[in-house]
């Protein structure tokens, strides 16, 4: 394969600085675009510009072609719609490939037909919603196709976890929580079900479809299992080297809690979802390389080596606002018991 040029929207945090060392690793020619609040790696050109400001996009992009962008930071707390339509009209005839990652927050949650594949029903909440913003883009991709021929590709993944996860309330909360010997949280008696997929699995496929001339203007899920929230809980445990105890939290005690919730917010009976890879498999040919035990291992490995075990205060990322609060948790534990 021919050496790219690439340019990776976001690039430093946790999707983006994984895809960024996948390509890389590929002898691809690598730049990254953001406001400048985290370095480039070394070999990476560093643009920076703020995505909310047209203009400062205009003025960085300027004079650039690309073979592939790669939009890992488009969500709805860092670019409107309208700013992504902006981005579409500056790189539209600069870039071979505009390859968009959305969410499985785009479908229309709420249908017990699963698993969902990639014609299911899309988001109808507001565009100033994270799932309705991420099928308010897929629809002006859809249209800019239509009027100019943007040559583009969508990903689609569930819950993402890995080595520098920047949501987190999941793995990361629930290795501490365990390893601490505290009790696990779960609403709903623990059944709801939801896709865990690795990072690395995820970049793995963004580069597939990127490279198949079959993947333009389609959709993709990329994702791996699907389990319940009480064997999320029980497989981590294994993986500590600990029995969880799970409590249950009642529903009319569930009604009152606030955020931040006590448990991965993923277990809320409005996430129970099952995706289908089989369109990514057939087209992309994509086989995730980790289960959810195996991917998470490797994960509480990563963990471990960072020195996280000894973290005595919450990870907060800005963008996502969710957390942990282990003194809250006890206490509505204490009430429970």
């Amino acid at each position: 394969m021919s050496q790219t040029r690439n340019l990776v929207l976001g690039g430093t945090a946790f999707i983006g600085r994984r895809l960024v060392q996948k390509l890389l690793s590929e002898g691809h020619d690598v730049s990254i675009l953001n406001r400048g609040g985290s370095p480039a790696p070394d070999g990476v050109e560093q643009l920076v510009a703020d995505r909310k400001e047209p203009g400062s996009m205009r003025e960085v992009l300027a004079g650039h072609d690309w073979d592939v962008v790669y939009d890992v930071s488009a969500s709805v707390q860092v670019a409107s719609v309208e700013s992504i339509a902006a981005l579409l009209e500056i790189l539209d005839g600069h870039c071979g490939i505009y390859e968009f990652v959305s969410s499985i927050a785009a479908y229309r949650f709420g249908s017990g037909a699963f698993p969902w594949r990639e014609d299911h029903p899309m988001s109808r909440s507001r565009p100033t919603s994270y799932g309705g913003h991420k099928a308010a883009v897929e629809k002006l991709l859809r249209e800019q196709r239509a009027q100019t021929g943007l040559a583009y590709t969508i990903i689609r993944p569930a819950a993402v976890y890995g080595p520098h996860n920047n949501i987190p309330d999941g793995e990361m909360a629930m290795f501490l929580r365990l390893g601490q010997r505290r009790p696990a949280l779960v609403p709903h008696d623990g059944l709801v079900c939801f896709p865990y997929g690795h990072v690395d699995d995820l970049v793995d496929a963004m580069f597939l479809a990127a490279n198949s001339p079959a993947a333009l203007g389609e959709a993709f899920n990329v994702t791996a299992d699907t389990v319940t929230a009480t064997h999320y809980i029980q497989t981590i445990g294994e993986i500590v080297g600990v029995e969880p105890e799970i409590i249950t939290v009642p529903d009319d005690v569930l009604a009152t809690i606030k955020a931040p919730l006590p448990f991965n917010h993923r277990f809320q009976k409005i996430m129970h979802s099952v995706l289908s890879i089989n369109k990514a498999r057939s087209v992309l040919g994509f086989n995730p390389k980790y289960n959810f035990e195996a991917g998470h291992r490797q994960t509480y490995e990563w963990f471990l080596e960072q020195g996280l075990d000894k973290l005595d205060v919450p990870m907060i990322d800005p963008t996502w606002n969710v957390s942990w609060d282990f003194g809250r948790e006890s206490e509505l534990i204490a009430t429970l018991k």
